[in-house]
C-alpha cells in the first residue's frame, strides 16, 4: 500500500498543480466565467481514467490463467516505461510547464469554449491514464483488493490537500526537491514492477528459470512479518526471488536511479567573438 500511496501522491500532485495553474490563470486574468469549462475538462479526464482502470480490471479477470499472467507482464512493463518517461519529463519540464499551460489556454480561449475544455482535458488525462496503469501494475502483488484502493485514495487526497494549500499560499514547499525525492522513490517502485513483469513472464512460460532462485533470505525476512510486507510492497523485495527477477531489478533500478539523480547540466552561454 505504501508504493501505491506514493504513486497516488506523486501523480495526484502533478494533476493538482496543472489544474491550479489553469485556474489561477483564469482568476488572475478576470475570466472566472470560463472556470466551468476547465472543470468540465478535468471531470471528463478523471472519468476516462477511472473507466479505463475499471475496464482494465474487468478485462483481466476474464482471461485464462496463462493469458492473465502474460497480460499482467505486459501491463507491468508498460507501467515501467510510463513511470520512467514521466519522472524524466517532469524533471526537464518543471520550470517551463506553467508558461506552456498558460500559453495553450490563452490560445484556446481565442478559439472557443470547446478548445478550453480540450486543453483542460488533455492536460489532465495523460496523468490520469498513467495513474491507472501504474496502480494496476503495483496492485498485482497485493493479496487484498481493499488496501490498494485505500492507498491510492489516501495518496490522491493528500495531493489535493497539498495542492490547495499551495494554491492559497497557505504552505510553501520546494517542488523541485519534492519531485526529485519522490521521483527517486518511484524509480525503486518501477524496478519492483519490472520484477513483477519478469515473474509473470516466467509464470506464463515465456521466460525460463521460475524455480532458479538467486538467494533465499526467508530466515531473516519472514514472509509474514510487517517489514517483509513493507519491503515487498515498496520495492518488491521477496525472500526467494529468481535469478531473472533479480537481474531485471538491478538492470533497471541502478542505472535509471543514477541517471535520474545526476545533476543538471546548464549549457554554457554563447558569446559573440
Amino acid at each position: 500500500m505504501t508504493a501505491i500511496y506514493l504513486i497516488g501522491l506523486r501523480e495526484g500532485l502533478e494533476i493538482t498543480l496543472v489544474v491550479s495553474i489553469l485556474v489561477a490563470f483564469l482568476v488572475k486574468s478576470g475570466r472566472t466565467h470560463l472556470l466551468r469549462l476547465v472543470w468540465a475538462g478535468v471531470a471528463a479526464a478523471a472519468a476516462l481514467a477511472v473507466g479505463f482502470a475499471a475496464l482494465l480490471q474487468a478485462g483481466v479477470a476474464r482471461l485464462a490463467s496463462g493469458d492473465k499472467e502474460l497480460f499482467e507482464a505486459i501491463a507491468s512493463l508498460t507501467a515501467v516505461v510510463f513511470v520512467t518517461w514521466m519522472i524524466f519529463w517532469m524533471r526537464r519540464m518543471a520550470r517551463r510547464i506553467a508558461g506552456e499551460l498558460r500559453g495553450r489556454l490563452e490560445e484556446a480561449i481565442r478559439v472557443g469554449p470547446f478548445a478550453v475544455v480540450a486543453v483542460a482535458f488533455l492536460s489532465v488525462v495523460r496523468e490520469g491514464l498513467e495513474t491507472a496503469i501504474l496502480f494496476y501494475a503495483a496492485a498485482q502483488g497485493t493479496a487484498s483488493t481493499v488496501q490498494p484502493l485505500i492507498g491510492i485514495s489516501l495518496g490522491l487526497l493528500t495531493a489535493v490537500a497539498l495542492g490547495w494549500l499551495l494554491y492559497t499560499s497557505a504552505m510553501r514547499i520546494n517542488l523541485t526537491r519534492f519531485f526529485t525525492w519522490t521521483g527517486a522513490l518511484l524509480v525503486l517502485v518501477a524496478a519492483g514492477i519490472a520484477k513483477y513483469g519478469v515473474h509473470d513472464l516466467q509464470e506464463a512460460g515465456v521466460l525460463p528459470g521460475l524455480d532458479t532462485y538467486a538467494f533465499d533470505i526467508s530466515g531473516v525476512l519472514p514472509p509474514d512479518s510487517w517489514y517483509a510486507e513493507l519491503l515487498r510492497g515498496m520495492v518488491n523485495l521477496t525472500p526467494t526471488p529468481t535469478v531473472l527477477e533479480t537481474a531485471a531489478w538491478l538492470a533497471y533500478g541502478i542505472p535509471v536511479l543514477v541517471l535520474f539523480l545526476r545533476p543538471h547540466r546548464t549549457p554554457a552561454p554563447v558569446t559573440a567573438s
